[in-house]
C-alpha cells in the first residue's frame, strides 16, 4: 500500500455563493486532499494545526477516513485557522471577506517518523519556507513532490517559492497563477519555463475549463465534466489534488500514462466537491458514484476517427 503525506490547512470556512450562504463550516486544503485521497487504498497522514476550538466531529470525521491524525497539532486556547469569502455570479471570481491566521501563524509542521518515507508527499498551499521545512524531514526521496502554491506567495515569496519549485516534481497552479509566475500568457510556453525551474511535470488548472498536464514536449487535457449545477467551488482545486497524489500514492508508477490517469482521477473527484457547500459532498462520496463518473470522463473524451 502506498504513503501519502499531506501538508496544509485544516480550517474553518464561512463561504457566500448566489445559491447561499454559510456559517463556519469545516474548510482547508489539507481536509480537501484527505477525503479526496480516501477515496484510494493509500495510507495518508496529514500534517497540520488546530486550535481548541476545532470540534471533535471534524476530527472523528477525518479518522473515519483512515487519515492519520498524529501530526495534527492541536494548540489549547489557540484559535483555528479562518476564512471567509464571496463568490461572484459566475462563480469564478471571489472577494476575501476575512482572513485569520490564528495558530497557523506559529505553525511549524514536523512529519510523524512513520510518514518520512512516504513514496508521495502532497504539498498544500502554504509558505514556502512551511513547505521546504517538510521536504528537508523525508528520509528518502519520494516518487513525487507535490507543490500547489498561489500568487500571494508569488508576492510576497517569491525566492522562497521558487527554492521549494527547484526541489519539487509536479506543480499544480491555474492558469492565471502560471501567467505570473513566467511573465507568459501562452500557457504552454509557461510551461516551458516552469520545467526549468525544476518540476519534470506542470498541471495548469482552468477551472470549469479542465486541467493541462505538461512534460517536456508532451502535452495532455483532461476536461471539466459539464454540470447542471455548481454550488460552491472553494475546495475544487484541492480535492483535485487530493485524487491527483492519491491515485498517484496508490498506484506506485511515475509513468507519464499513470500521470495522465492521475489527472482525470482528480477532476473527477474535484466534479463531486463542487456539489455542496465545504466538504458535504466529499464526506460521504460513495465508490459507486466516482466510478460511474469516471465513465462519463471516459465518454465524454473517448471518440473513433478515420485518418488518412
Amino acid at each position: 500500500m502506498g504513503k501519502l503525506l499531506i501538508v496544509g490547512t485544516v480550517a474553518f470556512d464561512a463561504i457566500e455563493t448566489p445559491f447561499g450562504k454559510t456559517d463556519k463550516i469545516l474548510g482547508g486544503a489539507a481536509t480537501f486532499i484527505g477525503l479526496a485521497a480516501s477515496q484510494f487504498d493509500v495510507e495518508s497522514a496529514i500534517v497540520s494545526i488546530v486550535g481548541e476550538d476545532f470540534p471533535q466531529e471534524h476530527i472523528d470525521l477525518l479518522k473515519s477516513k483512515n487519515i492519520d491524525l498524529s501530526a495534527l497539532e492541536i494548540v489549547k486556547g489557540g484559535k483555528t485557522f479562518f476564512w471567509e469569502g464571496k463568490y461572484h455570479n459566475d462563480l469564478n471570481s471571489r472577494d476575501t471577506i476575512t482572513t485569520e491566521l490564528n495558530v497557523l501563524a506559529d505553525f511549524n509542521p514536523v512529519v510523524p517518523e512513520h510518514f518520512k518515507d512516504a513514496n508521495v508527499v502532497m504539498l498544500g498551499n502554504l509558505h514556502p519556507s512551511t513547505q521546504l521545512s517538510v521536504i528537508n524531514q523525508m528520509k528518502k526521496k519520494p516518487d513525487f513532490i507535490v507543490l500547489d502554491t498561489m500568487n500571494f506567495w508569488m508576492d510576497n515569496a517569491l525566492e522562497e517559492l521558487i527554492e521549494v519549485i527547484k526541489k519539487i516534481d509536479v506543480i499544480t497552479i491555474n492558469d492565471e497563477e502560471a501567467r505570473q509566475l513566467t511573465g507568459e500568457y501562452s500557457l504552454v510556453k509557461a510551461a516551458a519555463k516552469i520545467h526549468e525551474m525544476g518540476p519534470k511535470y506542470v498541471v495548469i488548472k482552468k477551472g470549469e475549463h479542465g486541467a493541462l498536464l505538461f512534460h517536456n514536449k508532451e502535452i495532455f487535457f483532461a476536461p471539466a465534466l459539464p454540470l447542471e449545477e455548481v454550488f460552491d467551488p472553494t475546495g475544487a482545486g484541492d480535492t483535485f489534488a487530493g485524487g491527483f497524489s492519491g491515485f498517484l500514492a496508490s498506484t506506485k508508477s511515475t509513468s507519464f500514462s499513470n500521470i495522465k490517469n492521475a489527472v482525470i482521477h482528480g477532476s473527477n473527484l474535484a466534479s463531486f466537491s463542487v456539489e455542496k457547500f465545504g466538504t458535504a459532498r466529499m464526506e460521504d462520496l460513495k465508490r459507486e458514484e466516482v466510478n460511474e463518473r469516471l465513465h462519463q470522463f471516459k465518454t465524454l473524451t473517448q471518440f473513433d476517427i478515420k485518418l488518412t
